[in-house]
């Protein structure tokens, strides 16, 4: 098992710009359209900004129209942890790195075949290590 989760919040400011560190350690989002992801279309797998797990493989990202980076399954279901989210006036199902505990964003049951789900990403949660398919 790895210490990520034992970083402190000095490491974490050190480590990531002020817009990750709002968004991957304090929980915030990038507004909706802006993120550099919401509309890449390069092969390659989307890894945590904090620490580099991979989370999501490029062949499952959709175009969802919400405005974020969308994936309709994660490379391992065991390296997303999800924990309720009653922030904001609505419940809905927060996403994490199970790796480190960064916020990823929120995962919705409106998805596309053959998961049905909609794991809504903050790009600033990720980075894409491009492949040559």
């Amino acid at each position: 098992m790895s210490d990520w989760k034992d970083k402190d919040d000095a490491y974490w400011r050190a480590k990531l710009t002020p817009e990750q560190y709002e968004v991957c350690r304090r929980k915030g989002t990038e507004l909706p359209f802006t993120g550099a992801y919401n509309s890449e279309k390069r092969a390659g797998t989307y890894v945590c900004a904090c620490c580099g797990t991979a989370l999501f493989d490029a062949d499952a990202k959709y175009d969802s129209g919400s405005g974020w980076p969308s994936f309709f399954r994660a490379v391992d279901a065991a390296r997303i942890e999800e924990e309720t989210d009653v922030t904001r006036g609505m419940v809905r199902t927060e996403i994490l790195c199970a790796e480190c505990g960064g916020h990823l964003g929120h995962v919705f049951p409106d998805g596309p075949q053959p998961t049905g789900l909609r794991y809504c990403v903050n790009s600033l949660s990720l980075k894409l290590e491009p492949r040559e398919d």
